[in-house]
């Protein structure tokens, strides 16, 4: 069994990569210190977790921050978010070890910088890495210029237009980015599509509170909420009939333009206050994919890709994969983001849903070099479910196996998202 998983792993392994949904910045994707890697809120947050004080860790800088949380983290040893960081530094470092000792962050932390600060780095990391682009995600402002869009895919984010519309400072971003008033804000998310698309976006985002119910209001509903926004006498349900316009025109604005629209379900925003940036929010599992049934029906011709913040969930969405022909599974997002959780989600949805209704993972990476082990996670837990599954409990051959695995890392991603390139 261990052999032929590692075969599998070996074969998937060749698949080229694009990632569909990081948080890279395109114009600085990849570390230039120790301290972007050991930055990522998985290792901050751990840290804090374990009893590092979050004063400690937001007033250290340089060498002497990257010793405190190396201290902190072998604590943290056994997690599979520390693993990342040792396939890291083993694969473009070439560190020697199964574990950061304090006494070689020094070396280690001038090595990396090295590395990094050399001109062909980003290059280098998208070779080793086996990527070919990723997809970003892109505040409605963002002037969207400076890199390669064949490399770096935009995609629009649009958090802050169905949830903070009553903001000045998002109205004033509004003004500025479209020349237009945030009133007026049909007209504001028809000229975002057009120049998203024009620069070459293939998709719409968002996240989203487990409470959110996106029922379409009437004209009048809308108009009324959004004076009341200009008026100062927005109430709760003001916000609620807001936020359910702006939904709904943005779903509107993906169905005009063929472009899918991913739904990240179910986090709740600082729950835990004094943690660390990143690092205070979590799921509630009382959210349902029921609150979107009115959606999924409405628009028909809009590939929604789904993702939910708990293995609990899991059933849910794939039980609507199952039955929605727009309703497609995406990754294994943040909390599900470990092994035990991935291997048994993914079993889930191969046995029940149709293979080319399956993004089988993303990486959420804010810098590029922890797509590789990121990846490398999903492609292991893929490969002893097919292993045991398919090839040993069906008797497929192994050519076929790696076959369904292509389609689930790249040709559903090709297909859904790049049909026309």
């Amino acid at each position: 069994m261990q052999d032929l998983s590692d075969r599998l792993f070996a074969e998937i392994s060749k698949i080229r990569l694009i990632d569909p949904h990081t948080h890279i910045n395109p114009l600085a994707a990849a570390s230039t210190t120790l301290n972007d890697l050991l930055g990522y809120h998985y290792y901050t947050e751990l840290a804090h977790s374990a009893g590092l004080p979050k004063h400690a860790i937001e007033s250290a800088k340089g060498v002497e921050l990257a010793k405190l949380l190396i201290k902190q983290l072998e604590t943290c040893t056994n997690t599979v978010q520390y693993s990342w960081l040792i396939e890291i530094v083993q694969s473009f470092f070439n560190y020697q070890g199964d574990q950061i000792e304090v006494g070689h962050v020094d070396s280690l932390f001038a090595a990396a910088e090295v590395k990094m600060k050399a001109p062909t780095w980003t290059d280098s990391v998208f070779e080793k890495t086996g990527l070919e682009a990723l997809f970003l995600t892109n505040d409605f402002d963002d002037p969207l210029e400076g890199f390669d869009t064949k490399h770096y895919i935009p995609c629009l984010r649009t958090d802050d237009l169905v949830f903070k519309l009553d903001q000045p400072s998002v109205q004033n971003r509004i003004g500025k980015a479209t020349g237009l008033e945030w009133h007026g804000i049909e007209a504001v998310i028809q000229k975002l599509f057009e120049k998203f698309v024009a620069k070459g976006a293939k998709a719409c985002a968002i996240s989203l509170p487990p409470d959110f119910e996106p029922i379409r209001p009437t004209a009048t509903e809308f108009r009324s909420a959004l004076d009341a926004i200009g008026l100062g006498t927005l109430t709760a349900e003001h916000k609620r009939v807001v936020a359910n316009g702006v939904f709904y025109l943005l779903a509107d604005g993906c169905e005009a333009n063929r472009l899918p629209f991913d739904l990240m379900i179910g986090v709740r925003r600082s729950v835990y206050e004094q943690g660390v940036y990143q690092g205070q929010d979590l799921f509630d599992q009382r959210t349902s994919l029921y609150l979107y049934r009115q959606l999924f029906n409405d628009k028909p011709s809009v590939t929604f890709f789904v993702s939910v913040l708990t293995h609990g969930q899991n059933q849910e969405l794939t039980s609507y994969a199952w039955i929605f022909p727009n309703v497609v599974t995406s990754g294994h997002w943040w909390y599900s983001n470990i092994p035990i959780y991935i291997e048994a989600d993914t079993r889930a949805r191969l046995e029940a849903v149709p293979f080319t209704k399956q993004i089988g993972y993303y990486s959420d990476a804010y810098k590029l070099e922890f797509i590789l082990p990121k990846f490398n996670m999903y492609r292991r837990c893929l490969a002893r479910v097919l292993a045991q599954d398919f090839v040993i409990g069906r008797g497929w051959s192994e050519e076929r196996a790696v076959a369904l695995a292509y389609e689930i890392l790249r040709g559903n991603v090709e297909r859904i998202f790049l049909p026309n390139i």
